[in-house]
């Protein structure tokens, strides 16, 4: 980038950082005042991201692992899908520091250059405005295009990144597609954008479910805007976890849920849900009696039904329809 160029990128951060009210209308210019105030960055810094050594990325992906693992495949299908575009797909954890790429091996060289690689230091304090550090900040998706960067160096990138969130509704990590492609139109811009915010709740769901593998999950009455609100019950239709949209939607805390929150209370406002949650309430109830006449009598459905006061006939329906078997 000329000199030129560079001194009117600074001259604009200044402004928009002297401007008192500019924070308040825009997700950029709060960042620029925090590079700024709170970190003490120059918009002219030309050097490119620290990065861990070998032995610390070790260390930070192993603490993401869990999450990681089941988000490979949805990382690996939106990299297939853009990896025309010139573009890398970064998972980043909690502290803005890529720990995966995936992207076009052609391209590997100029996302090298730029310090879109594993181990690099993008968090808002290390990098200024960028997608990752901005949105883990933020704890939205945001799209921080070319001139909207704060080091003029990172200028010619354009990035999105959305956060992601653990099965505890705690921030965990941050998905990014950024491109280096400069004739890059807005349009597809803002799909990739689309795109990137789905990845995330996809893989929040799927962190959510391999978390809670033994819990029958319930979507939430939102989940129609987020097919990341998601509840988990236990056997007892109490919740036992939820992530955080289902959090934020529909009031859930941790104190909440350790003070046995029944799903139905939480789910009043769904029909559906209740008379789904009512059903396994009485399946339940009824797998349960089936089980004791089962125990008392040995293993004998004759005998069994005949203390349920129900024919064997019936007996043999309900412990198809139940999944239940003579040995219960």
């Amino acid at each position: 980038m000329s000199g030129e160029i560079a001194n009117s990128h600074k001259i604009r951060v200044r402004s928009v950082v002297a401007d008192e009210a500019a924070p308040a209308r825009s997700a950029v210019a709060a960042s620029w005042r925090r590079c700024v105030t709170l970190h003490g960055l120059d918009p002219e810094t030309a050097r490119a991201p620290d990065r861990l050594t070998e032995a610390q990325l070790r260390e930070a992906c192993e603490r993401l692992e869990p999450l990681a693992r089941v988000a490979q495949s949805v990382v690996d299908r939106l990299a297939a899908a853009i990896a025309d575009l010139g573009c890398c797909v970064l998972l980043a954890d909690a502290q803005g520091i890529p720990l995966e790429r995936r992207g076009s091996a052609s391209h590997a060289a100029v996302f090298d250059t730029r310090g879109l690689r594993p181990g690099a230091l993008w968090s808002e304090a290390h990098q200024g405005t960028n997608a990752i550090g901005a949105a883990l900040v933020e704890e939205r998706a945001l799209t921080i295009h070319r001139d909207q960067h704060f080091h003029t160096r990172n200028t010619g990138l354009s990035c999105t990144a959305a956060p992601i969130f653990d099965h505890l509704g705690r921030l965990a990590a941050a998905l990014d597609v950024s491109s280096c492609n400069e004739t890059l139109a807005d349009g597809l811009t803002n799909l990739l954008a689309v795109a990137v915010v789905d990845a995330a709740r996809t893989i929040e769901a799927l962190n959510f479910r391999r978390a809670f593998a033994d819990a029958r999950i319930l979507l939430s009455p939102q989940a129609d805007r987020n097919a990341a609100s998601l509840i988990a019950v236990d056997r007892h239709d109490l919740v036992i976890g939820a992530t955080r949209a289902a959090r934020q939607e529909l009031g859930v805390t941790d104190a909440r849920i350790a003070a046995q929150l029944p799903a139905a209370d939480l789910l009043a406002g769904s029909a559906e849900a209740q008379a789904e949650l009512q059903k396994t309430a009485l399946e339940d109830a009824e797998r349960g009696a089936i089980r004791r006449a089962l125990a008392r009598a040995n293993g004998n459905v004759t005998a069994a039904a005949r203390l349920l006061g129900v024919s064997r006939a019936t007996l043999h329906r309900k412990l198809g329809r139940l999944g239940l078997s003579q040995g219960h």
